[in-house]
């Protein structure tokens, strides 16, 4: 089933949200500049913690805790030891030896689709067709039906229960106790079936009526898993193991943590699964911090770029009174906008480089302008050569 809407927009209405985009586009470029200018910062900041980091990091015997190495940083490998279990209490399910226990649920419900097309009409209006179709689907977070174009033949349930993570207050390292939720995270998952009991429970707790049954590791309360009905939930609990891991990070009397700060006031705790010794760890954490660098410049260039598309769009708007000729100043406005981000989003991230790298700025310029002396110094020896050859 599907539904059809046709909206029309005057050129007046058009003119109205244009004159907004010049407010608004301004201050979404100034939020872009400062995005990329404490990207650059925040970058340096991390590469040089972790360059400390590494340099004073002391890998010990995880096995026997040293107190002369306490208030260090220090790198351990070995064995993990959960102390405790992690439980989801609402439904009574435990993960007996493991570090971690994750509830997954899903519900059946509908899922709206739009697609809209645009049209200019003459005069510099627009005349939008928006298709709304619907269909069905298991979704792990609700979706509000009532913002539906068709919410009354389309009602999604509230979730009566949604996904969770539990997980040990502690687990051991050897003789170094760690955070449970830091050994959590580098667990890997592994299907947790349920008895007949747990089935009880969650029936009770969740109060329904329809029957509640188990497909090997996955839960259904529905009527007919095979023939699913709207607010029917699929859930499913995984447990996370770990048989050894690495940290990087302060030693406290026994235990390991996250506090120890670097002369630039960052803090460095590292962790990975299985035995990795501290220069891999430091290595990868650079990778992850150039990779978090470079997609928010992405993000920054993206933002700047519409903010200028956004200062520019009234152009197209007041052109629109012809068609025609509007969509020929829209497609030249985001020309513009374009050449402007990129002009101006490298020049920011080089200006910051200039405040948070001035040594390895001022060499890359040097070596720019030694470069285009080159170049310059080499056109003229090419230019002279035949005025001497004329002579």
């Amino acid at each position: 089933m599907s539904i059809t809407e046709t909206t029309t927009t005057s050129w007046f209405s058009r003119l109205k949200s244009g004159l907004l985009g010049l407010l608004i586009g301004p201050l979404l470029g100034l939020g872009m500049i400062w995005l990329l200018s404490w990207n650059e910062g925040r970058s340096v900041k991390t590469y040089n913690a972790l360059v400390e980091g590494a340099g004073v990091v002391v890998s010990v015997d995880s096995g026997a805790v040293d107190a002369a190495n306490d208030g260090k940083l220090i790198h351990i490998s070995g064995p993990v030891t959960p102390q405790g279990v992690p439980e989801d209490q609402s439904f009574g399910i435990e993960a007996q030896g493991a570090v971690g226990l994750k509830r997954q649920v899903e519900m059946y419900q509908w899922v709206e689709d739009t697609k809209s097309e645009t049209k200019k009409t003459l005069g510099g209006g627009e005349e939008t067709v928006t298709t709304y179709s619907y269909h069905k689907e298991w979704q792990s977070r609700p979706i509000d039906s009532s913002d539906f174009r068709d919410a009354g033949s389309h009602e999604n349930p509230s979730m009566p229960v949604e996904s969770e993570r539990f997980w040990v207050e502690s687990a051991t390292v050897g003789a170094f106790t760690v955070d449970g939720e830091a050994v959590a995270d580098l667990g890997a998952d592994k299907p947790l079936a349920v008895d007949a009991a747990a089935l009880g429970r969650i029936s009770t707790n969740l109060g329904t009526d329809l029957p509640v049954r188990a497909n090997g590791a996955t839960i259904y309360v529905s009527q007919n898993r095979q023939s699913p009905a709207i607010g029917d939930l699929r859930i499913n609990f995984t447990r996370q193991d770990v048989a050894t891991a690495s940290f990087v990070g302060a030693q406290r009397g026994d235990a390991l943590t996250d506090d120890f700060k670097t002369s630039n006031g960052r803090t460095v705790f590292l962790s990975a699964a299985g035995t990795v010794g501290a220069p891999d760890m430091f290595e990868t954490a650079q990778s992850e911090n150039t990779l978090i660098t470079w997609l928010v410049r992405a993000g920054g260039l993206l933002g700047m770029f519409i903010g200028f598309a956004m200062m520019l769009s009234i152009l197209g708007i007041v052109a629109d009174v012809i068609p025609f000729v509007g969509s020929i100043v829209s497609f030249g406005t985001s020309a513009i906008a374009l050449i402007l981000t990129v002009l101006l989003g490298p020049l920011v991230i080089a200006v910051a480089w200039i405040a948070y790298r001035p040594i390895i700025a001022i060499a890359v310029l040097a070596a720019g302008v030694l470069l285009a002396a080159g170049v310059i110094y080499l056109r003229r020896g090419k230019a002279a050569a035949p005025a001497a050859a004329a002579g």
